[in-house]
């Protein structure tokens, strides 16, 4: 299962999900699902965006996990 770990980036870089949202221009209800793990994809170009305004590696906010999904 793949654990997105966006909330922990985001308290690392002080940046609000709202400040995330306008910078990678996605909405804040897209962003939340990511967020909170319920989106079944995402687009490279998305994950591009967040890495940049987040000036982080993919690795820093997926996370591989062993076990079935939830």
């Amino acid at each position: 299962m793949i654990r997105i770990d966006l909330d922990v980036m985001l308290a690392r870089r002080k940046m609000s999900v709202t400040e995330l949202s306008n910078q990678v221009g996605i909405t804040l209800a897209n962003l939340s699902i990511l967020k909170n793990g319920k989106a079944k994809a995402v687009r490279f170009s998305t994950l591009d965006a967040i890495c940049r305004a987040l000036q982080c590696q993919p690795g820093d906010i997926l996370v591989y996990e062993e076990g079935e999904e939830k």
